[in-house]
Formats: C-alpha cells, structure tokens, sequence
C-alpha cells in the first residue's frame, strides 16, 4: 500500500514510475487486513513522544491525521466505490476505565482538535449485545473499507497515468553505480536515479539492513457464513470494533451486515490458519455468546512488519535509495502517509520524511528477538485477562 500511494503521487507530478511486485498487487498484508483507516500509530503517544520529544510526536499525530484524509480523499476522487468506504469506527474497553477514556477525549479535541465521542457503558451494549463491554469511544471521522479493492484502484489509476507494474517481478538484486541504481529481477532488470523499497512483512535479504531491522508477526483473519438475523442479535452498529486490550479482537459487519469479519491473534511464526480459525471463532463466542452456532467459512492469515519501537521505519540508506516498511497493526493510514512523504522527498518538495528519523533501523534482536516479542504477547494476553476479570468482580 505504501508503494502504490508513493507510485501514485510521483506519476502524478510527472515521473516515469515502475512498480516491481514480487506475486500480486496487495497479495500480502495490504489487501488482507482489517480495512481499518484511524489516526495513530500502533505505539502510544507518551511512547512516541519519550523518543522524539513533545513537540515531533505531536507533529506525528497530525501526519497520521493526513493520512486517514490521504485515503478518504483517493476514494472519492478516483471514484473507487469498490472500496465500500463504510463511516466510524468503536474502540471499546473490556475493564473499567471511563475516567482515562474521558480524559482522552479531551486531550484530543484540546491537542489536536479532533473530535471524538464517548460511549458509556449502557450506549456500548445497547451497539454491542455483550457482557464483557464498558465505556468506549467513538470516532466518525474514521472509517473502514475494502482494502484489496482500494489498492486495485491506485494501481489502475497508476496505470492510467502511465505507469508500469510488473507482477510476479522479486527484485533479487539492488546495485548502484554513477549515480544510477539497477534492480535485477529473474526475467529482467531496471534501470532508475531513485529506488523506494516497501516490502513490508515480506521483506527478504534483498537489503539485509533492513531484514535485520523488524520482526515478521502473523496475525490472522476469519469471516462467517451469511447469518444477517443472528449477528443482529449481537452486533449493532456498521462501525467497525476494536478493543482497549494489546492481545485485542477487531472486527466489522461485511457485505451490509450479513457477515462478520473478525481478526486478531499475533504468532511469530507462521501457523495452519484453519486450526487459528478455531481459536478465533472461540474469542468470538466468548464475546458473543449468542453467535454460537454461527460458522467460519473462511480463515486466512498474512505478515505484518513490526520494529521493536513499534513505528513505521521511513528514511534513506544511500543515495536515492530509501525505504518504508513497519506499519504492522496500523497500516492503512500510516502507509499512505509514509509513501507520500518520501514520494514528496524524492520529488524534493518537502523533507517531512526526517520526522520519523528518531524511529530509525534498529536491530530485531535476531532469534532471541522474535522470541522475546511472543513472550511480550502471551504476558499482555495474561495482563489482559486479569484486569477484566477484576473489572467482571467488581461489576
């Protein structure tokens, strides 16, 4: 997604732009996911702000803003109703934390003048027929959508402004001599003064900087069979869901409420997406009793990119030479923001890239970083499950 939005912007300021797409265009993460465009990142301010000071993480919150609006305003103007741009999105809480959640609230509208609506306990259940739901907060200006057929639409739009994509074309070389790159692929080779790698999850020892710098993390999807009566009687509102915990569920109605799409579960390896299906089925009755009898009729699962400081990885190896990559577990608006700003700097228009400089190529720790990222998870899943069961006590 990156690599469409930074194509699409340099095409249309006139540059000759070749794509290279080792499978198919959104075949991994991009096209996968959620579908959900929001602010943020998927660390949290204070975090960002720890790193790169007030005044940058403030700065950077507004860029994910742009975003949102990056992706919203591409639907719209090419006309991509594929895309099924559905407004809202409901961040819930499964313990007790109305007193945070105002605060939030108003931290938002106060900093960044950006309006958001708290949902008490009774406003969320009357939405979401669940016991295991508090207060929560709803944001308008956010929405959620298709992402494989928003991608599709960059690239025909890309095609139409003359640009080039070439499926099925890994790059398994970079080289670079007087000032000009090549990139090898199997069945050709291309020649270009400024090369932008966005692998993503995906990404192999093409660079090996890079593949030492994020650790591959699946996560995992599945959606139900058609039961628009049933999931009535549980889900009831067409915002998509997530909720407040680091092991959390997001969910949303497709194809005008007759299905669920439901994701969640992280793993650092690779697992048979059926046997997490179960897994995910079962997180799913647990919230909704009542979907019981409701089947999975499909399971899939894909690789996010995550650095261990948790922000999207945006900056320059060498000379026209750059990369953008790390926007697991939000993506949709961080990539458009992402391939804009090193479009923008490539097309020497701005150098709003350096922003993310204090989020640089650290090392992934190897084997025993990938290690110590599960374990991370298992300890928030724990951590998760006995701040809701203080909260259920105390209900």
């Amino acid at each position: 997604m990156a690599g469409l939005t930074a194509a699409l912007v340099l095409a249309r300021a006139g540059k000759v732009v070749i794509l290279l797409e080792a499978e198919m265009i959104a075949w991994g993460a991009s096209g996968r996911n959620g579908g959900v465009v929001s602010p943020g990142y998927s660390t949290s301010f204070a975090k960002i702000a720890s790193r790169a000071g007030n005044d940058y993480a403030k700065l950077l919150h507004l860029l994910s803003i742009e975003g949102v609006e990056i992706v919203r305003n591409n639907i719209a103007s090419l006309g991509i109703r594929e895309a099924q741009l559905c407004n809202g999105t409901l961040r819930v809480s499964r313990f007790e934390n109305s007193v945070e959640t105002r605060n939030h609230i108003k931290w938002m509208e106060q900093t960044f003048n950006y309006p958001l609506q708290y949902k008490s306990k009774e406003d969320v259940q009357n939405l979401l027929v669940s016991k295991k739901y508090f207060s929560g907060i709803s944001d308008s200006r956010a929405f959620h959508f298709h992402p494989l057929n928003y991608a599709i639409g960059l690239a025909n739009e890309l095609k139409k402004l003359g640009g080039k994509i070439f499926e099925r074309s890994r790059a398994v070389m970079i080289s670079r001599e007087n000032g000009i790159a090549t990139i090898e692929t199997s069945s050709g080779r291309v020649q270009a003064k400024d090369v932008l790698i966005t692998c993503g999850g995906y990404t192999d020892r093409l660079v090996p900087k890079l593949a030492d710098s994020y650790i591959p993390i699946s996560t995992y999807m599945v959606i139900t069979e058609p039961a628009k009566d049933l999931i009535r009687t549980a889900i009831r509102s067409t915002s998509s869901v997530g909720d407040s915990r680091r092991s959390s569920d997001y969910y949303r109605l497709v194809d005008n409420g007759e299905r669920i799409l439901w994701g969640g579960m992280i793993t650092t390896r690779q697992a048979e997406p059926a046997r997490l299906g179960i897994l995910l089925k079962k997180r799913m009755v647990d919230t909704y009793p009542q979907l019981a009898g409701i089947h999975i009729e499909r399971s899939w699962s894909g690789k996010m990119a995550y650095a261990k400081h948790l922000m999207p990885q945006i900056g320059k190896l060498g000379e026209g030479v750059w990369y953008c990559m790390s926007f697991g577990g939000h993506g949709m608006n961080t990539t458009a923001i992402g391939g804009t700003v090193i479009a923008e700097a490539i097309l020497r228009a701005s150098d709003r890239y350096k922003l993310f400089s204090p989020f640089g190529l650290d090392w992934n720790g190897g084997i025993l970083g990938t290690g110590a990222v599960q374990l991370t998870y298992w300890y928030y899943q724990i951590n998760d499950f006995m701040q809701e069961r203080k909260s259920q006590k105390s209900n």
